[in-house]
């Protein structure tokens, strides 16, 4: 836990160190914000548009780890706490790329976040199947419904099939990545798809568990 937490503070500062490094070759306005189009279509000044994303990252890398300490099913989350590291990690990486790509940008090099964006979102989502096929019922990672909530067996069947509908989301994203245009459908499509599903899904699930507890003390009569 120790190496852990000092590896996420080393990529924190990285975030900061990035920003002092480009300080001098950005201008005092800077495009922070890109349509689907690729087009720029937002500004912050200066200090905000170098130091607004690694404020940003900190707050996240200091909630993620507040999680497990705070959650009423810590011991749950001690169970797939290995891929929940990796979670972290992952995410602060890709918002890390995501503010290089901004300072990139504003620095002359201009990479199109459309271009980019598709392919770290992707493999964010592959993960993000990884996490939530193993995590165990706790109150802040994975598929929180009230009937994920309710119930063991509910959560572990929604949480798989949304495991492997998140892998498929994230491979269906990186092909955004060749229809730049149309890269935000790519990310978007799959991720409103898979919400509805597995909501649906667990409400299913929980009725089913509900008529089976119905049923079972007359199946022990007979």
């Amino acid at each position: 836990m120790r190496k852990f937490t000092i590896a996420i503070t080393g990529l924190v500062l990285l975030s900061f160190l990035l920003s002092i490094y480009f300080y001098p070759q950005v201008p005092e306005q800077m495009a922070t914000h890109w349509n689907s189009q690729g087009e720029v279509d937002g500004y912050m000044s200066k200090f905000w548009g170098l130091f607004f994303m690694p404020l940003v990252i900190t707050s996240l890398a200091v909630m993620f780890l507040i999680i497990p300490r705070i959650d009423p099913k810590k011991e749950n989350i001690e169970k797939f706490r290995k891929y929940y590291d990796g979670f972290i990690v992952i995410l602060i990486l890709f918002m890390i790329a995501v503010h290089l790509q901004i300072l990139l940008w504003n620095a002359g090099v201009q990479i199109s976040p459309n271009a980019i964006l598709p392919v770290g979102i992707g493999l964010l989502f592959y993960y993000i199947g990884i996490l939530t096929e193993n995590a165990e019922r706790n109150w802040f990672i994975g598929i929180r419904t009230p009937w994920t909530l309710s119930s063991d067996r509910v959560w572990k069947r929604t949480n798989r099939l949304g495991g492997k509908l998140f892998k498929i989301a994230g491979i269906v994203a990186v092909f955004g990545a060749f229809f730049p245009e149309l890269a935000i459908y790519f990310i978007l499509v799959p991720a409103i798809a898979i919400a509805g599903i597995t909501v649906v899904y667990s409400y299913i699930e929980y009725q089913k568990e509900l008529k089976e507890s119905k049923e079972r003390p007359e199946g022990h009569e007979t």
